[in-house]
This record gives structure tokens, C-alpha cells and sequence, in this order.
């Protein structure tokens, strides 16, 4: 990590990654007027406690396997979640006496609200951490690289379509950040530091994978219809895995994905976005899709 000579980044290196490494471009709600002061604090063992109490209730209330309260366990089919109380202040602050080592353990409302000054600053640093790309899970990245070689250059391309989409929706239902942002879209209407945190990491993510489908494009000889560009490509693919995300988790029987098969609903609408949005660049008819649907109705 770069700056370990900075004792305040020196004395954390004893973490686990990512939580030693240089926080103050993830951490962006801190209540601290000066950038010294707003790195300082990023890269306080403090901090990490916070953001390591935060990261266990996201897994322990968000799942995949939600824990039950005492009195929820007496009925298998009852089920607590009450939304984002399990991240208030003083649930955090709770939470992080139960900390495991070598995070710190000792911690209080008074001295979270001196980090943060309101629960959705500590939510909105919460979220840009949780999706920060070091929080990945190991080979995330490697196998995205893979993903990424076989859709521009695999001889099956549909195939390879059909396989990245599941295998990137089944592990995306699977991580608690994803589910944290999925529910937070519904609670974040009127609050504008989880709004911007929602809106600055689907930039984020949206960008690498448009970098992709540009590639894709230029290796297959493709070229996205008059009218679309590449950000309603990203838009309207990101909707879909959204969309099939959330059927998955609350409705695991549907089906919508087979990893068995290694087909899934998301590789399904990604190719049928695709045989919509796209055209052959060398032998386009150059019609909107508007168009392009009139014209197959007959009209």
C-alpha cells in the first residue's frame, strides 16, 4: 500500500485486505473538513471496526443466510428484517464489541457520530466500500478477464453469452453488497448521500462493462442500431441482471437460474437485447429499432 511511512496507514497494516489498505478515496461522507483530517480518519483503526461491524450485520440480516432473532426462531417461517435499522447508529456501535480480532472492538454512538455525522453518511461510505472492487470476492476479477476473452473471441458466442450471464448473476445474488444496493434503491428516495453513493457506483460498474461490450462489438463486427448507444447497451443489460437478481433471491423456485445447466433468464434477455439493440456493421439496414419492430409487424 502506498504511504506506509504515514503512521496512521502504518499502524493498520496487521488488518485483513482490503480494510488495510488506503481508504480516503473510498471513504467520502467523513466528517472531517480537511483532506489531512478526512484521510487520517479513513485509515483510523477505528474506522475499520465501524466498517467491519457494518459488512458482518449486511451479511447476518441481508444473507444469503439471514441469522434469525430469538424470537423469530421459534417460528421457522417468521423472519425479522427490518430494513435498515439494522444499521442505525446504535446497532453499529453494538456490533462492534462482537468484532473478531484483530479489529478494534470498542466503540460508541458518541464516537460514530464524530466519523459520521448521520446513519446515511455511515450507509453511503458503507456502500461505496462493500462494492469497492478489492471487496470482490478472490478470482473475481481473473475470471472476469476469462468472461471477457471468450465473448470477444469465443467461437461459440452464444454460448459464452448464456454462461457469463449466469455465472454473473448467480454469484451477484450471492453477495451481501449486491443485496444491500438492491434493497437500498427502494429506501434511498429524498436522501441524498445514499442516492449519490447508489449513483457514483453504478458509474463505476456500468463503465468497466461498457469498455467490454465495446470490444465485443469491434471483434464481432457489430454495431448498435441508430438511435442506441453504448449507455442504453449498459443501461438496459444492467436493468435485466437487476431485475432477474431480485427474482432469484425472492423467488429461488422460479428457476431463472441454472447453474447446472449454466443457463440462466439474464442469458436469455442478454441475447435477445443483443438480436434487438445490434446490427451487422457491414451489412446494416440501418433502422431504429423502432423501426426494425415496425417493419417485422408489417408496418
Amino acid at each position: 500500500m502506498d504511504n506506509f511511512n504515514e503512521p496512521y496507514l502504518s499502524h493498520k497494516t496487521h488488518l485483513p485486505f482490503p480494510y488495510d489498505q488506503d481508504l480516503s478515496q473510498v471513504l467520502r461522507h467523513l466528517s472531517r473538513i480537511t483532506a489531512a483530517g478526512r484521510k487520517k480518519l479513513a485509515n483510523s483503526l477505528s474506522t475499520a471496526g465501524y466498517l467491519a461491524a457494518g459488512m458482518r450485520l449486511i451479511q447476518q440480516h441481508l444473507g444469503p443466510g439471514a441469522v434469525r432473532d430469538a424470537a423469530a426462531a421459534r417460528n421457522r417461517h417468521c423472519l425479522e428484517r427490518p430494513l435498515l435499522g439494522f444499521l442505525s447508529q446504535r446497532a453499529v456501535a453494538a456490533a462492534v464489541a462482537d468484532n473478531p480480532a484483530p479489529f478494534a472492538h470498542r466503540g460508541g454512538v458518541p464516537r460514530l457520530r464524530t466519523t459520521w455525522r448521520s446513519q446515511s453518511d455511515f450507509v453511503a461510505d458503507l456502500i461505496n466500500f462493500a462494492m469497492w472492487p478489492a471487496n470482490y470476492h478472490p478470482g473475481y476479477m481473473e475470471q472476469r478477464a476469462v468472461n471477457t476473452k471468450r465473448l470477444v473471441a469465443a467461437g461459440d458466442f452464444v454460448r459464452a453469452v448464456h454462461e457469463t450471464a449466469c455465472q454473473h448473476t448467480a454469484e451477484s445474488a450471492r453477495m451481501p453488497s449486491v443485496r444491500l444496493s438492491l434493497a437500498l434503491m427502494v429506501l434511498a428516495d429524498g436522501d441524498d448521500a445514499v442516492q449519490g453513493a447508489l449513483t457514483e457506483t453504478y458509474q463505476k460498474y456500468l463503465s468497466s462493462w461498457k469498455q467490454v461490450y465495446a470490444d465485443v462489438l469491434q471483434a464481432r463486427g457489430l454495431r448498435l442500431r441508430p438511435g442506441l448507444g453504448l449507455d442504453d447497451l449498459a443501461d438496459a443489460l444492467s436493468a435485466a441482471t437487476d431485475g432477474v437478481i431480485l427474482r432469484s433471491i425472492g423467488d429461488p423456485r422460479a428457476g431463472v437460474v441454472d447453474q447446472d445447466q449454466q443457463r440462466s433468464l439474464m442469458g436469455t434477455v442478454a441475447l435477445a437485447v443483443i438480436y434487438g439493440f445490434l446490427e451487422r456493421a457491414e451489412d446494416a439496414d440501418g433502422l431504429t429499432l423502432e423501426q426494425a419492430v415496425n417493419a417485422m409487424v408489417g408496418q
